[in-house]
């Protein structure tokens, strides 16, 4: 049998007796709906990583096959990282909407449905037409779509929980598991349907994903009908022009910023600009509102969320790298033994999954030890691992360098000098850990540092941390994807050896170092929050 296809057999299997297994063993601690939000974020999960593992290598297998390798390549990280860039910018208006407006029901509906369509899109664009602008517009649909389902389902299972409930880390770790088993599944499939038969299927999967996300969601939350409703039904169905009302202004204005967004993801430096003044703008009204908010203790909250956020910013930048310039060396540089480059991508998940119930574990039994660590360490030991991990794959490349001297970059390469397999691996399995330790316990201190008035909009606010992430790993890609003129493979691998150790070791450690100079005045601010 073909590695690919026993790999994904295997997946499908695991996946089926893991999740049982969960479940079961957490029913009793748990609210249901944890398990209805956990199926509908497992399957939107399984839609985007889906499309993600094999983007770029679409891109420039595809859309851009016309051009040099190296030109290519920067092309493609570029677009790559302005679409993931406004894909978690815009939660930051999705979870006003919400909080404003329609609520958390409808407008993670409405995100559902578009990303759905986008999928589709997608498939249709690589089956029949291949045409840029299709595929622009189809970007611009997921972005959209994403802005409304992203913040708004962390934010909804929040509010299942009290704010200090020990349980709520908990909860959001096997949340975060789910998001995990999604993209777990998602290369597995999609890549492998879209490397290996054809590409259109690939994003033809991705989409039958979304639309299971979004029976999911509508079939089991009409249990919970006290629960993320319209702040006003009447306000929602008020007119507000031409007799079309305010939830149908939503849904225009929605449809109007899709080509707004495909011309933003295809011009990518312009959204560099916007990024910075919008961003900017964004966490001075957080900062404004922490100094002047009357309860101070809510104001100095905030301020630790303002710092959360840079750190949280870093650690994704060089996470993310994972859809992007990693996803080319597995492609070229890396000894697959038979798996697709996509697939690789299934390594991180499967490790969340291993590992994200023995972290719940463990921060329970901590919390009852009264040892467990602040936030603020959390985040301090998740950077210490993420520099671990880009060490072990540049110890890799590095002894792999002299034996691609001489070999042309885009000719074939012996696989006896290629990176080992296990450097991969072993470099997503500290990746892994570290995101364990930042990433779930940061969504869910963001709802317990966020005043409940505007939980929706800070919710927004953290993605747009992990909108410069990408911004930011799309140009670390265009350093890797610039080898001085007529290289060799070795000097095309040097490339990404520089990079991830400058910025994934030197860079990461010293912002790890900075945290945890900065960690007691943090604790102080949190006011007892954990």
């Amino acid at each position: 049998m073909d590695a690919a296809i026993g790999l994904m057999i295997f997946g499908w299997l695991f996946v089926l007796v893991w999740v049982p297994l969960v479940v079961l063993s957490q029913r009793k601690v748990h609210p249901k709906a944890l398990f209805t939000l956990f199926f509908a974020e497992m399957w939107e999960r399984f839609s985007f990583y889906g499309m993600r593992a094999f983007l770029v290598l679409y891109m420039t297998g595809v859309l851009f096959q016309q051009m040099i390798q190296g030109e290519a390549d920067a092309r493609a990280y570029g677009i790559y990282g302005a679409f993931n860039a406004l894909l978690y910018a815009a939660p930051v208006i999705g979870g006003m909407v919400a909080d404003k407006l329609l609520g958390f029901r409808r407008t993670i509906m409405l995100g559902g449905i578009c990303m759905a369509l986008a999928q589709f899109t997608l498939a249709g664009n690589a089956a029949f037409l291949g045409n840029e602008i299709v595929f622009f517009i189809a970007l611009g649909l997921l972005a959209v779509g994403n802005g409304f389902f992203k913040p708004n389902i962390s934010s909804f299972l929040g509010t299942f929980y009290d704010k200090n409930d020990p349980r709520k880390d908990g909860a959001f770790t096997i949340f975060y598991m789910g998001i995990n088993i999604g993209a777990f599944l998602a290369p597995l499939t999609c890549a492998y349907l879209a490397q290996e038969v054809d590409w259109s299927l690939g994003f033809l999967a991705a989409g039958i994903g979304m639309v299971l996300g979004i029976v999911v969601f509508w079939k089991n939350m009409s249990k919970y009908e006290d629960k993320g409703n319209p702040p006003s039904m009447e306000a929602l169905k008020e007119k507000v022009f031409a007799g079309i009302s305010r939830e149908t202004a939503v849904i225009l204005a929605s449809v109007i910023a899709i080509p707004v967004f495909a011309f933003l993801i295809d011009l990518e430096q312009i959204t560099n600009y916007i990024l910075v003044f919008g961003g900017l703008g964004v966490l001075g009204y957080i900062v404004y509102g922490a100094i002047t908010m009357p309860d101070k203790e809510d104001g100095q909250r905030l301020l630790v969320f303002f710092f959360l956020f840079f750190f949280h910013m870093i650690f994704w930048m060089l996470f993310e790298q994972a859809g992007g310039s990693l996803t080319i060396l597995a492609d070229r540089y890396v000894n697959r033994e038979g798996f697709t480059a996509g697939q690789l991508q299934s390594i991180n998940p499967l490790f969340i999954m291993l590992l994200a119930p023995v972290f719940s574990w463990i921060w329970l039994k901590l919390s009852k030890a009264k040892k467990e660590p602040r936030t603020p360490m959390k985040f301090f030991y998740g950077l210490l691992q993420m520099a671990l991990g880009y060490f072990i794959i540049v110890w890799g490349a590095r002894a792999a360098l002299p034996g691609l001297e001489g070999l042309p970059i885009d000719g074939e390469i012996p696989a006896a000098s290629l990176i080992p397999l296990v450097f991969i691996v072993g470099m997503y399995l500290f990746h892994t850990t570290g995101e364990l330790s930042l990433s779930p316990v940061g969504l869910s201190v963001v709802t317990k540092l966020s005043p409940a008035r505007m939980v929706g909009f800070i919710m927004g606010s953290w993605f747009l941390s992990i909108a410069f992430a990408h911004k930011i790993a799309g140009e670390l890609g265009k350093m890797i994807a610039t080898p001085t003129e007529g290289g060799d493979a070795a000097t095309a691998l040097k490339a990404f050896a520089d990079v991830y150790m400058n910025w994934g070791v030197y860079v990461t450690l010293a912002a790890a170092g900075l945290l945890l100079i900065l960690s007691p005045i943090l604790k102080k601010w949190m006011h007892g929050i954990h």
